[in-house]
């Protein structure tokens, strides 16, 4: 099983690179947005979102919440491996 270092660890090896985003959006609603990972921080990380999609530049989400799987991650050059499954 992954740690919180361990996906901090894989997320700052992945910064540049293009990236889906899907979040779970509370009552059944899930979110998919796709952009690419700018920053990574001592508990977040920062995805910069395409602007043609959303209303909004940059959304951050913690490494809880990859761990908890409620955001699942998957980067374009390995679409069929999320970063969080294991």
């Amino acid at each position: 099983m992954k740690t919180l270092i361990d996906i901090k660890q894989d997320l700052e090896g992945q910064i540049g690179k293009r990236l889906e985003v899907t979040a779970n959006g509370g009552r059944r609603r899930t979110i998919i947005r796709s952009g690419v990972l700018t920053e990574t921080y001592p508990s977040v990380f920062v995805v910069e979102l395409d602007q043609e999609e959303n209303a909004f530049e940059r959304v951050s989400y913690s490494y809880a919440d990859v761990l908890t799987e409620a955001v699942e991650l998957s980067f374009y050059d390995d679409v069929a491996e999320p970063v969080a499954s294991e």
